[in-house]
């Protein structure tokens, strides 16, 4: 078995850290710092971060595995994952860029699941724009973790089918479940020897920024089945919403209408 780090923070990584968990000894999990949560607006460690510590109770990491969280990768960082003498390092969501010196740390190198069919949609949100966009097929692809965001040679990729209707939770659920097992065999695929990936055609990358709260503003004069893709791609976060008086009305679902009934209405109208 590989010695690993793992490093991720959001729900969606999870599955990939319980599955790299069952195969592999992780070493370390690396995490976002603990952020304000719930109406206490309490520090809570990240979804990876508690997910560890819960398996270390169920006995896939050991008691002893660093849980690190720090704000950036400084060089007492590096020298922590060092101590742990890691062989590889798998990336799902982590939140951070990694840097040469970082990923000279690991002898078999580092790879990072993301959820696309790269080179399309590198970038933090890959799974709103491919909603966005109005794509049919999104994908799974695992890579090579190099300097350049999302642009390292492919090592296993796999085309997945939009559901019409599936939002961007529902999409990002299914694609981290299904991923999981592919990144497990991308680091079985290390320990016996083979890293040969297939380079991205840089030329045909495209790219997506992260989201902020506004997006979610829905304009109304956008044609109806782009603003659907708009309501399904920022659900739940940062969620689509409309202004009715001096209140916020959040929608969380919708459909294009094809009859041929005139509304009466303005669109928008409450």
């Amino acid at each position: 078995m590989l010695r690993v780090v793992f490093a991720g923070s959001p729900d969606c990584a999870v599955p990939a850290l319980e599955a790299v968990a069952a195969a592999h000894t992780v070493v370390a999990v690396l995490s976002n710092p603990p952020a304000p949560s719930g109406r206490s607006r309490e520090p809570q460690p990240t979804p990876v971060a508690q997910a560890a510590e819960r398996l270390k109770k169920e006995g896939l990491i050991a008691p002893e595995v660093p849980v690190i969280t720090p704000e950036k990768i400084t060089d007492e960082i590096r020298d922590q994952l060092a101590a742990v003498k890691p062989d590889a390092m798998a990336c799902f969501a982590y939140g951070k860029i990694f840097g040469p010196k970082t990923l000279a740390l690991f002898p078999l190198g580092a790879v990072n699941l993301h959820p696309s069919l790269l080179p399309r949609w590198r970038g933090c949100a890959p799974v709103p724009a491919a909603i966005l966009a109005g794509d049919r097929v999104t994908g799974i692809s695992i890579q090579k973790m190099v300097r350049e965001m999302d642009a390292g040679d492919i090592l296993a990729q796999k085309q997945y089918t939009i559901d019409p209707t599936e939002t961007a939770g529902d999409l990002l659920d299914r694609l981290s479940r299904e991923g999981a097992p592919m990144l497990v065999d991308v680091l079985d695929r290390l320990e016996a020897g083979s890293d040969s990936g297939i380079p991205q055609k840089h030329d045909e990358a495209s790219y997506c920024g992260m989201l902020h709260k506004h997006d979610g503003e829905i304009d109304w004069s956008r044609p109806a089945q782009e603003i659907v893709n708009r309501i399904r791609a920022f659900h739940p976060w940062p969620g689509a919403f409309t202004h009715t008086g001096d209140r916020i009305l959040l929608i969380h679902k919708a459909h294009p209408f094809t009859g041929t009934t005139e509304a009466g209405h303005q669109p928008g109208t409450v």
